[in-house]
C-alpha cells in the first residue's frame, strides 16, 4: 500500500506521454543544400552554398545564399561576403535581405512586402538603389540554384534590388540573365544548376555544383 501513490505517479506519466508528445513543435525537415566552388581563370577563390527549408507550422520557405571569395592576382585583390535570406509564403516573396562586407566596406539590401507593396533599398557598392514595386515577386536570383526558370521571364536580383530578364537557349539546358549590360549564364543538366558563368571583363568568375 506504501508503494501505491507512486505507482499512480507513473501511470498518470505514462497516461501523460501521448499527450506530451503530441505538444511537441514538429522538427522542420532537412534543408536542400547546393554547394559550388567559385573559380578565377581555374584557381578556386571561395564557396558558395544554396539552401532552402520548408518551416513548419507556417508554410513558410527559408532559402538561402551564402557567397565567400578572396582573390589575389597580383594588382587585382577582392574580398566579398555576403549572404541573402529569402521569406517565401505561399510562392510569394515576403522579405529579402542581403548582407555584403567586402574590403571596400559593408553595404546591405533589403526588399519587404508590406501588404500592397515591396518597400526596397539596395546599399551597395557604386550601387544605390531604391523603389516600390507592387507586383508579387514570385521567383528570385536564390530560385535559379533549386531549378530550371520555366516561363519565369525575369528573376528578382536580391543584390541589387531590380530584375534580371531571362532568355533560354533553344537547345535547352542553358538560361542567359542579363541586367544593365551584364550577363550571366546559368547551364543545367537534368534540371539542376551544374554551373554558372558571370562575365567579367577582368576574368570570368565560374561556379561549379560540387558533388
Amino acid at each position: 500500500m506504501r508503494n501505491r501513490p507512486g505507482c499512480l505517479f507513473w501511470l498518470a506519466a505514462l497516461l501523460l506521454l501521448p499527450a506530451l508528445a503530441a505538444a511537441q513543435p514538429p522538427r522542420p525537415a532537412a534543408p536542400e543544400t547546393r554547394r559550388y566552388a567559385i573559380e578565377v581563370a581555374g584557381v578556386r577563390v571561395g564557396i558558395m552554398m544554396a539552401t532552402r527549408q520548408l518551416q513548419p507550422g507556417t508554410g513558410e520557405v527559408i532559402s538561402t545564399l551564402t557567397s565567400d571569395v578572396k582573390v589575389n592576382f597580383l594588382l587585382y585583390h577582392l574580398k566579398i561576403y555576403y549572404q541573402v535570406i529569402n521569406r517565401v509564403r505561399n510562392g510569394q516573396l515576403l522579405l529579402s535581405t542581403v548582407e555584403a562586407h567586402t574590403n571596400q566596406g559593408d553595404f546591405a539590401s533589403r526588399a519587404e512586402w508590406l501588404g500592397t507593396h515591396y518597400a526596397i533599398s539596395a546599399e551597395q557598392y557604386k550601387h544605390h538603389y531604391r523603389a516600390t514595386e507592387t507586383r508579387p515577386i514570385t521567383f528570385t536570383v536564390t530560385d535559379l540554384f533549386f531549378g530550371e526558370p520555366g516561363r519565369h521571364p525575369t528573376a528578382y536580383a536580391e543584390y541589387f534590388g531590380d530584375y534580371f530578364a531571362l532568355a533560354r537557349a533553344p537547345d535547352g539546358g542553358i538560361c542567359r540573365a542579363t541586367r544593365n549590360g551584364r550577363e550571366d549564364e546559368y547551364r543545367y543538366a537534368n534540371g539542376q544548376l551544374v554551373t554558372i558563368i558571370k562575365k567579367n571583363p577582368l576574368k570570368n568568375f565560374v561556379i561549379r555544383l560540387l558533388p
